[in-house]
């Protein structure tokens, strides 16, 4: 009988050998270096150690340049492809009730989940700064790994970057995703009409607020908690109800206020929001007030907008109530035929003001 060569890359044996030997590999420094870029050893053992230990699925085992998969499986279903990318520079880097691995996982899973996809591989790639202690990188590794399990999604490629001392700000985060959308789905901006309601999964502004008062600028103390979570599984709910959705969107940077002026924008209609309909709590009116913010524009990194004709939202509503990311869901406004472009805040008093966007963020890094 002829075996291969102890040292064929093609002898499974080897392989087997080759796959054990690298998972063993561990970052011997606490902090990061150059040499964690370099494209050496020390690099290889950090992407083995952190990166590919705790992400492991028999795409990214590879180890090739890009992640290949067969089509025909995500053929079956659906017909169209939904592509995302974001990064996330985020500061603090750990914030009450989430972290910026958390964040990139979910901001990209709901990112491709309001198109009506169903998300199904990220990518991730890290930039560090040089000093950043090891022990971070792996908490946000293991965080990145408990959100992709949560949301059914795999990460299958990525990079890391190591850039000196001063040149960035610990740890940047750059996500990519792929889903498919199903058939005969088709949510955009551009669909929605007048008499179509407008719907929220929940309360606004707790996230920009949990980020402001984590990084200790203000002598502020609250329990609020980033409102962080994945959103696919809420918009599933609602599409087994209603599959004719005409928009839908995650309100992260720039709040409810910058979704519903993109979407009279995009559809050249007028919103009219009710003030008292939109769920905002104690704590952040407080925070707003103090700093004179308006919480219709501060982050959420957990609610999503929705626009449906009027005639399904009381089902919708229903069913939303029913799935724990939407148990306080509410239709807080309406989409009216004038002034077109325009948001309308229908206040407790009575009066309408306009709800305009703004030039630039409230908050900076919120993301």
């Amino acid at each position: 009988m002829n075996f291969p060569p102890t040292n064929s890359i093609q002898n499974p044996l080897f392989q087997k050998i080759e796959k054990v030997r690298r998972r063993q590999s561990k970052v011997q420094d606490t902090h990061i270096t150059l040499a964690h870029g370099s494209g050496g050893k020390a690099m290889r053992d950090l992407i083995d150690d952190i990166f590919v230990g705790n992400f492991d699925n028999p795409i990214l085992s590879q180890l090739e340049d890009q992640a290949s998969f067969n089509l025909a499986p995500l053929l079956q279903q659906g017909d169209r492809l939904a592509f995302t990318t974001d990064s996330y520079v985020v500061d603090p880097l750990f914030f009450p009730g989430s972290d910026i691995g958390e964040l990139a996982v979910n901001g990209t899973v709901n990112d491709l989940a309001v198109s009506g996809a169903k998300p199904l591989y990220l990518t991730c790639s890290v930039i560090l700064e040089e000093g950043l202690p090891v022990e971070t990188l792996r908490r946000v590794a293991n965080s990145m790994k408990a959100a992709a399990e949560k949301a059914g999604v795999q990460i299958v490629t990525g990079d890391t970057k190591v850039v000196h001392r001063g040149a960035a700000d610990k740890l940047f985060i750059n996500t990519a995703g792929i889903g498919i959308i199903p058939r005969g789905i088709s949510i955009s901006a551009h669909n929605i009409k007048p008499g179509d309601a407008v719907i929220i999964n929940g309360e606004i502004g707790n996230h920009g607020t949990a980020i402001l008062i984590s990084r200790g600028e203000l002598a502020l103390e609250t329990n609020i908690e980033s409102d962080c979570q994945p959103l696919h599984s809420l918009v599933e709910t609602i599409l087994e109800v209603c599959p004719q959705i005409h928009a839908m969107r995650d309100a992260t940077r720039g709040g409810l206020a910058t979704v519903l002026n993109e979407f009279a924008l995009s559809s050249d209609v007028g919103i009219r929001l009710y003030e008292e309909s939109i769920a905002v709590r104690e704590e952040v009116n407080g925070v707003c007030e103090i700093l004179g913010l308006d919480p219709l524009y501060l982050a959420n990194e957990g609610k999503l907008v929705v626009v449906a004709p009027k005639e399904n939202a009381d089902k919708i509503l229903v069913a939303m109530k029913l799935h724990p990311a939407g148990k306080d869901a509410c239709i807080i406004g309406e989409v009216i035929p004038s002034p077109p472009g325009i948001v309308l805040l229908k206040t407790v008093f009575g009066t309408e003001r306009i709800v305009d966007m703004l030039v630039g963020d409230q908050l900076p890094r919120i993301c």
